[in-house]
């Protein structure tokens, strides 16, 4: 399992569009993938339940990646972090 805590540095947060190309991401990966915020954890692939999150600038989530090609996924996870959010 490979686990990274990532904090939002986009001003208007985890809103819609970065919300579905993070999921769209997600889905390109066999791994498991969730995100949590304050100990609630979802699937990155569900966009509406990522959303539901109301992830925040300034917040920190923790993104778990589990699976056959977790180091791939953690990878590519980390780096749209980074450029997207």
């Amino acid at each position: 399992m490979k686990v990274f805590n990532y904090t939002i540095k986009d001003e208007v947060g985890l809103h819609a569009r970065p919300a579905g190309l993070l999921a769209k991401k997600a889905k390109e990966f066999s791994s498991e993938i969730t995100v949590e915020k304050s100990g609630k954890s979802v699937s990155a692939t569900k966009l509406m339940m990522l959303m539901g999150l109301g992830i925040r600038h300034g917040d920190t989530v923790t993104v778990k990646i589990n699976g056959t090609d977790e180091d791939k996924a953690a990878e590519a996870m980390a780096a749209f972090f980074s450029e997207n959010l």
